[in-house]
């Protein structure tokens, strides 16, 4: 008896689905947040890696100067 209840949960979950997809892919106002998003999230990465770039380079430089102050 668990199995039937099982695939009527199984049914209306994929129902629920496919109306909240297609109800949001056939919004507007859902696709302009969608693209304002996305390009966030991408400027945002482009700016960590920036940072995670400029860190390093200053780990390096802290790291050279540490060691040529250790061989003093």
């Amino acid at each position: 008896m668990a199995g039937g209840g099982n695939f009527v949960h199984r049914v209306i979950s994929y129902v629920a689905n496919e109306l909240i997809v297609n109800g949001l892919a056939n919004n507007l106002s859902f696709q302009r947040f969608a693209v304002r998003t996305s390009r966030r999230v991408e400027e945002f990465s482009d700016i960590a890696a920036q940072k995670k770039k400029e860190l390093a380079e200053q780990m390096k430089d802290v790291t050279k100067n540490f060691e040529s102050f250790k061989n003093q």
